[in-house]
């Protein structure tokens, strides 16, 4: 097969993985804290020919090799709901939860009570403190959400604060080896989490996705474009083939 088949076959390749990743993005433009992907391309060199019978050397051919998707983790914008158990953090930092698959990590801070009493996100999972699951009693009112994570509330008749825990926020030196697992989770997969001693909580506010909607639609266009602009090309490419396999079968032996 011809090199210039070779080489739009590629880029064809990660132009479809590109466009999963952009219909994700596009699919969590309303996500609370999702943050988009992107992906990062290189150029691949052909390995030379190797064997001794060929004059001069031989020709570099540069395919299209998606190298990998990163995260982007820059913040969104926030949106006041007056919700007292929702929060948006402001800085590098996650909230800590527990799922039946361990220890997990969200920007999500759309929360819940459940009939336990247990703080949770809106997917069910508790909420860890920083001393584990934060529980309020049946009696607890009033619930203020301080920005270093300090959860307290009014218990019955009382006028004094009582501390139902704190919220265990956590940021990552290698981010980007977190995975992304669904239900908005990421998985820490060898990277080490570690208190975020700097970060801040905002009660009563959520984080909106930081998907950019228009520059993901304009995106997805262009992969659109580019896919069917490359299949015009292998055609004619294919083509030009045919006819010269066509026309050397007509030469006279």
């Amino acid at each position: 097969m011809e090199n210039a088949l070779l080489i739009g076959l590629s880029r064809q390749m990660t132009l479809e993985r590109q466009m999963d990743v952009v219909a994700n993005n596009v699919a969590n433009v309303n996500t609370t804290g999702f943050k988009s992907d992107k992906s990062l391309f290189q150029e691949y060199l052909s390995p030379g020919a190797h064997e001794d019978n060929f004059i001069g050397r031989d020709r570099r051919v540069s395919y299209v090799q998606d190298r990998a998707t990163f995260h982007d983790f820059s913040s969104g914008p926030l949106e006041q709901t007056k919700n007292p158990l929702d929060v948006a953090i402001d800085g590098d930092a996650f909230l800590a939860v527990q799922t039946p698959a361990g220890e997990r990590y969200t920007r999500d801070g759309g929360l819940q009570i459940n009939t336990q009493g247990q703080l949770v996100t809106a997917s069910g999972y508790q909420v860890l403190g920083t001393n584990g699951p934060i529980v309020f009693q049946p009696t607890d009112k009033d619930i203020t959400i301080a920005d270093d994570g300090n959860v307290t509330v009014l218990e019955g008749s009382s006028a004094v604060d009582s501390l139902r825990g704190k919220l265990r926020l956590v940021n990552f030196a290698e981010a980007q080896r977190l995975l992304k697992e669904g239900s908005n989770l990421y998985a820490g997969d060898g990277a080490a989490a570690q208190p975020a001693l700097t970060a801040r909580v905002h009660q009563g506010y959520i984080e909106k996705s930081n998907v950019n909607a228009v520059a993901e639609m304009s995106r997805m266009i262009d992969v659109t474009r580019a896919y069917t602009q490359l299949s015009s090309m292998l055609q004619q490419q294919g083509d030009l083939r045919k006819t010269a396999l066509e026309k050397l079968a007509d030469v006279p032996a």
